[in-house]
This record gives C-alpha cells, sequence and structure tokens, in this order.
C-alpha cells in the first residue's frame, strides 16, 4: 500500500469531501474516487459511505483512519529524520510509548516537566498495548515504554530494563446520572446485572477475576474498538466498565466514577533497552515516578 494513498484517504475523513479533498491535494476528484476505492480492494472493506452533506468513513474505516495517521506522522518524522541528517542538524529525538490510560495523562506531565528541566528535546508519543509496546522497545522502535502487566503480563526479557513505578487501583466508570454516581466504594455483587463493555483483553481478565472472587460474574456484552469506544458507550448509557485508575484526570465529562471494594489492580512499569539507551531517558525515568506517585484530580 503506497503512503500517498493512505493520506488521500485521510484528508478525504478529515474533509468530509472527496471534491474538497481533491482540491487540498491537486488532484481530480475522479482521482480521489479511484484511490479509496483501491484501497478499499485491498483491505477488503468498505471504508466510505455517502450521506447528506458528502462522506464519512464507515466504523472499519474509522479505525483504519487511526492507525493510518499514526503511520503518516511517523512517516513525515522519519523524512525530518533524515533531512536533519543531510542538513548536519541532526539530534536524536526521544520515542516514548505508552498504554491509552497512561498516555492520556501521566506520561505527557511527565514528559512536560522533562521539557520545563532540560529545554527543547525532539520526542514522539506512541499508544499501544504493553506487550506491542515492549516488542518495539526490543526492535529499538522506542528508547522507553511505560506499560501495565495486566493479563497476560509481561515477559522476563534480559533486553530491557523495567523498573516498578507502583500499583493503580482499577476503578468503574459509570454514565452520568447511574444510581451509583457519587457514591462510595461498592462490592462488585452491586454491579451484578449490569451490562459491561471492554476493549481489550487484559482489562476484561481483570473484571472476569474480580467478579469471580466476589461470586458473580461479569456480563461483557460489548466490545469497543479502542478506550475512547469504551468511554463513548459508557456516556451513552449502554454499558458501564472497568478503566485504570490513573485515567480519572482525562475523563471526558459526560461520565463519572465509582470505586470498588477490594479493587482489582495492575503494576505500571518502565521498559527500556540494555543497550544504548537514550540520553534523555533516565530523566524522564525519573519524571514519571513524581508524576506517578503525585495526586490524580
Amino acid at each position: 500500500m503506497e503512503l500517498t494513498v493512505w493520506r488521500t484517504f485521510v484528508t478525504v475523513c478529515r474533509l468530509g469531501s472527496l471534491s474538497a479533498a481533491a482540491a487540498e491535494l491537486n488532484h481530480t476528484q475522479s482521482a480521489v474516487s479511484r484511490q479509496i476505492a483501491g484501497l478499499e480492494r485491498q483491505l477488503g472493506v468498505p471504508l466510505m459511505e455517502r450521506h447528506a452533506r458528502g462522506v464519512r468513513p464507515t466504523p472499519a474505516g474509522e479505525v483504519f483512519r487511526r492507525h493510518a495517521l499514526a503511520t503518516l506522522n511517523e512517516a513525515d518524522r522519519a523524512v525530518r529524520a533524515a533531512r536533519d541528517v543531510r542538513d548536519g542538524a541532526y539530534d536524536r529525538p526521544l520515542v516514548v510509548g505508552a498504554t491509552p490510560s497512561l498516555a492520556a495523562g501521566i506520561v505527557p506531565e511527565a514528559i512536560r516537566n522533562l521539557l520545563k528541566q532540560a529545554g527543547s528535546i525532539r520526542w514522539s508519543l506512541l499508544p499501544g498495548l504493553s506487550g506491542q509496546l515492549h516488542n518495539r522497545v526490543v526492535a529499538g522502535d522506542l528508547d522507553m515504554a511505560v506499560v501495565t502487566d495486566a493479563p497476560p503480563g509481561l515477559p522476563n526479557d534480559p533486553r530491557v530494563d523495567r523498573r516498578f513505578l507502583g500499583l493503580d487501583d482499577m476503578i468503574v466508570v459509570l454514565p452520568v446520572g447511574h444510581p451509583q454516581a457519587g457514591g462510595g466504594p461498592v462490592h462488585m455483587q452491586m454491579l451484578a446485572d449490569q451490562t459491561w463493555v471492554e476493549d481489550n483483553d487484559g482489562s476484561a481478565a481483570l473484571l472476569r477475576q474480580h467478579a469471580a472472587r466476589a461470586g458473580v460474574s461479569a456480563r461483557i456484552d460489548l466490545t469497543a474498538a479502542d478506550l475512547p469506544g469504551k468511554l463513548a458507550l459508557v456516556a451513552t448509557g449502554h454499558a458501564i466498565a472497568l478503566i485504570p485508575g490513573v485515567l480519572t484526570c482525562a475523563l471526558r465529562t459526560d461520565v463519572t466514577t465509582v470505586g470498588l471494594v477490594d479493587p482489582p489492580t495492575r503494576g505500571i512499569y518502565t521498559v527500556t533497552p540494555r543497550r544504548d539507551p537514550h540520553p534523555w531517558a533516565a530523566p524522564l525515568l525519573d519524571q514519571l515516578a513524581t508524576a506517578f506517585a503525585g495526586p490524580r484530580r
């Protein structure tokens, strides 16, 4: 697949119009249509659908759009890095990976504090699941990953150093107006009749384990593609969900939370390569430890 076609697709999604995308990209509208159609043939799924005011991505198209945008941003950074080397101005960027919940608050806070200390540093933040991020550290794609030991856990790998930051209590996110909203910690039995939504196997495993310890089962009847989709289903009243406590400071305003009695926990760790660590990895690790230990609103 050519990145030019991916860029065309992302532009169409952003503008909601084939003709507007064609004008911005200096293509003909028919050329844009052919690129989108070719991409759909390669993937084997429809990516765009028409509506009264133009076009929009299908559910599959929206998922592909998010991944495509991340890939395009990385490609742009690769081009800039190569040109910096050509111009004698290359400064190795700090590339950090984090799980979605940690990328939503704790990690950006730590990077902000690092920049106050260090001044200008080229950096990027890439979200992913813990296993994927660990593998990218090993492969040399990431200088550091901030991950969790939620099921299936983290491998013991001699190629990386792992540092424990602390334990994070899982909490329940509810739609505003839910009967349990605003109360204190609740026993799992009080939520046994609820519909739950999950977006990854690790969180679902923690939920099932906690329910089993309480002698009940959790009805995970809905599945979301990612964390924003999970929160959207909660906000619109379709379900409740188990989420990391570190996410509390970054939640949307149309959901609320309640704690669990004897909640499930997950450990938070940094993973860094043992060979050729980035010069700013250790200072960032210290900032992460401070950010994780501080109050979370």
